[in-house]
């Protein structure tokens, strides 16, 4: 069994990934949590926030990949903040809820961040 790299951290802050039209954005995402989780690439951690807390919810292209990745060891955190600014808090489907303190604890003890 494939363990969670410790030292790596993924910052998810837009409903997609790049700069580009929103349906490109939600396949690239897609794919690339895919990815991830079909070749066993674990992060220790995945920091949702901003836009980013929009993939956790119900009916998102994602959340099948995002179990799975949680299931293998992945801390999901998500921003309650964020949740709570767009309404969202009771439509969480993966993940645990924290705060900015948690995120930046994550961010302070990664050797590597990766902001997608």
């Amino acid at each position: 069994m494939t363990v969670p790299d410790s030292e790596t951290v993924i910052l998810v802050t837009r409903n997609g990934m790049g700069d580009a039209e929103p349906a490109l954005q939600q396949t690239l995402i897609t794919t690339y949590l895919k990815l991830l989780d079909e070749n066993d690439l674990l992060p220790a951690i995945i920091c949702f926030y901003a836009d980013g807390v929009k993939l956790v919810v119900k009916d998102t292209p994602v959340i099948a990949s995002l179990k799975s990745l949680e299931a293998k060891g992945v801390r999901l955190i998500l921003c309650s903040t964020c949740l709570n600014y767009y309404n969202l808090a009771d439509q969480v489907q993966v993940g645990i809820v924290g705060g900015m303190t948690d995120i930046i604890e994550a961010q302070r003890r990664a050797v590597k961040v990766i902001s997608i």
